[in-house]
């Protein structure tokens, strides 16, 4: 339409140009799609080069001889009406102008086939990067120290055979926390409280571990209604605590956790003393825990929502974290 529109007011004859341009586009469309759908796959993304410029050249003297006389034979012997003189033969000027002209069509046809599969690329490339991140970050969310179950399951064993009033208590928390890592950690985020409360499951079954050994400060400031948070991220956090402040330590074990919430944002902090046996060889930061807590902040929140540092002095062991949750 564009073209018969631009040689009509040229000619002021639209009849002849609609006429005229339905031929052109008569070679114009198999040279478009023969380039798009086969030149370039065979040739192009085969890194041929050489065989596809030639393939190419071929293809736009064919289209010219069409083009030639189909015109001749059926608009006339003056085949060049908008050229500089009337000819009725091929002639170089002819030859070039034509040429060019099914050139520009099928480049412009093969940059839009172009952009249309870079952009379907993308989205597809995007949705197997957002697929591999939700696939890492359930990963990520499953990955509580096995060893804290198993040592659980021995101490109700070892409790069952006692006889003792703890055991069912011990199994009903241990059964309410597994419930929660199998079907909270399939949402990307749950209440806060329920986060809060599964800890408060988990320090319990730890206390009766370790019995009275255990020194456990326990604090919960604000208001958490409406607050949301990823399932299982600060889990990691009590857990590593308790793995390196408790089960390595050879005198009394002193952890303090606190949970305040100011305005949208969640300020968690846990802290254990460090044990005297591990002084002298201090433990190296970063463990599969913390790495475990950084890596989904980075996959699962903004930069300026989170910050999660690590303080650490002969005698104790600090982790903080300041979360957007609202």
């Amino acid at each position: 339409m564009f073209n018969t529109l631009r040689w009509g007011s040229y000619f002021d004859d639209y009849d002849y140009s609609f006429k005229t341009n339905i031929l052109s586009f008569a070679s114009h469309i198999p040279l478009a799609y023969f380039n798009v759908y086969y030149l370039m796959p065979k040739l192009i993304y085969t890194r041929r080069y050489g065989l596809y410029g030639l393939a190419v050249l071929g293809c736009l003297f064919l289209a010219l001889f069409f083009r030639f006389y189909t015109t001749y034979y059926l608009f006339g012997s003056n085949v060049w009406p908008e050229g500089p003189e009337p000819i009725d033969h091929i002639t170089l000027n002819y030859a070039i102008q034509m040429m060019i002209g099914e050139l520009y069509v099928m480049s412009f046809v093969t940059a839009i086939k172009i952009t249309i599969d870079w952009l379907q690329e993308k989205h597809k490339i995007h949705d197997l990067e957002k697929r591999q991140l939700v696939t890492e970050l359930r990963f990520l969310r499953t990955q509580v120290s096995p060893h804290f179950f198993f040592n659980t399951l021995n101490n109700i064993y070892s409790l069952t055979l006692e006889k003792s009033d703890k055991a069912p208590q011990l199994v009903l928390k241990l059964s309410n926390l597994m419930r929660y890592l199998l079907y909270a950690t399939k949402e990307s985020t749950q209440p806060l409280i329920r986060e809060i409360e599964n800890i408060h499951n988990y320090v319990e079954i730890e206390r009766v571990r370790f019995d009275n050994e255990l020194e456990l400060d326990i604090t919960v400031e604000g208001d958490f209604e409406d607050a949301t948070i990823a399932p299982m991220l600060l889990m990691p956090l009590v857990e590593n605590a308790f793995k390196h402040g408790a089960n390595k330590s050879i005198n009394g074990i002193d952890i303090k956790i606190q949970f305040r919430m100011i305005d949208d944002f969640l300020h968690f902090e846990i802290s254990n003393a460090v044990p005297l046996a591990m002084l002298p060889e201090p433990e190296k930061e970063g463990g599969i825990g913390l790495h475990n807590v950084q890596k989904r902040l980075e996959l699962g929140y903004a930069k300026q929502d989170y910050k999660f540092n690590i303080e650490k002095t002969s005698s104790n062991f600090k982790v903080g974290l300041n979360l957007k949750v609202k």
